[in-house]
């Protein structure tokens, strides 16, 4: 890819060399061992070039725009041949049936070999942003914010966690790794929640601990022991309420559990913070987007 669209990626918190990674493993997927279209070799010259067009078939949120224009740029490499990339939408943008989102210029063969790993990709992620925007509209005016979580397609991951970025959304944590999660199987394992935060924060000091709980004594018990993010785990709105008054502002509140966009209003009006929401990666459908060769 080029330098630009690197800084591209950089600037939407993306690490190029892990997309790269990605659309590696993606077009390797397509092409075979032999990195080889077929069709496109034996029916379009080599020096011919062309501009296409990628065009919006749905109203939706666009998300992954450069990551479309790496997997243009990446087909071409080892060709001597360029690919330009003029983008005519932004990322987060709402944008509506028949919106041209960019113009992708350069070898015929290249444009028609990416096309599909480009399309998967962005037609991915422009769903997600879409379905992750809805939530973010339902809760406008509530001081709650949509969570995602780790139910994302495997090899994925930062590519949906971006695109929820880009749908108003906010990412819970990235993996394993970077935040401590005690949950039910962890406090039956370790006597108790209590017992399992301080074997938490002993381990790994000034690590972010969040604890799920599904009771206003447990609650009560994170927080005393020294949690400041709560999950509240499958809890009704008359529970949660009852959770925001005994935990005060002493820990974030997330409601998690079976949430649908009909209730969000109802739940967020409880005064969590947060709504978690696996659907926004694991059940988003696609957002419908082509790629359209410009006549001659």
């Amino acid at each position: 890819m080029n330098p630009s669209t690197e800084a591209a990626l950089r600037a939407d918190g993306l690490d190029p060399a892990a997309v790269r990674r990605i659309i590696d493993t993606a077009l390797t997927e397509d092409l075979g061992p032999e990195r080889l279209d077929v069709t496109s070799a034996a029916t379009i010259p080599a020096d011919q070039v062309d501009t296409a067009e990628l065009v919006a078939r749905a109203d939706g949120v666009v998300a992954g725009l450069h990551v479309a224009a790496a997997v243009f740029q990446l087909a071409a490499t080892g060709s001597g041949r360029t690919v330009e990339v003029v983008l005519r939408a932004r990322d987060g943008d709402r944008v509506t049936r028949g919106a041209v989102l960019a113009t992708v210029t350069g070898p015929t063969r290249h444009l028609l070999t990416a096309e599909r790993t480009a399309l998967n990709l962005l037609c991915r992620m422009s769903g997600v942003a879409t379905h992750t925007r809805a939530w973010a509209d339902v809760l406008a005016g509530s001081k709650a914010t949509v969570l995602d979580t780790r139910k994302t397609t495997p090899g994925l991951r930062i590519l949906e966690k971006y695109a929820v970025r880009a749908g108003g959304g906010t990412n819970k944590r990235m993996g394993l790794y970077d935040v401590a999660m005690i949950k039910d199987n962890h406090k039956l394992a370790a006597g108790g929640i209590t017992a399992a935060y301080q074997r938490v924060t002993e381990s790994f000091p000034g690590l972010p601990v969040q604890v799920e709980v599904t009771t206003v004594a447990e609650a009560v018990e994170a927080v005393e022991a020294g949690a400041d993010f709560l999950l509240c785990d499958n809890m009704t709105p008359a529970l949660l309420t009852e959770v925001v008054a005994a935990v005060g502002d002493r820990a974030e509140l997330e409601a998690t559990g079976g949430l649908t966009l009909d209730v969000a209003a109802e739940f967020a009006a409880t005064g969590v913070d947060y709504l978690s929401v696996g659907a926004l990666t694991h059940s988003a459908p696609i957002m419908d987007i082509a790629l359209d060769l410009r006549s001659a």
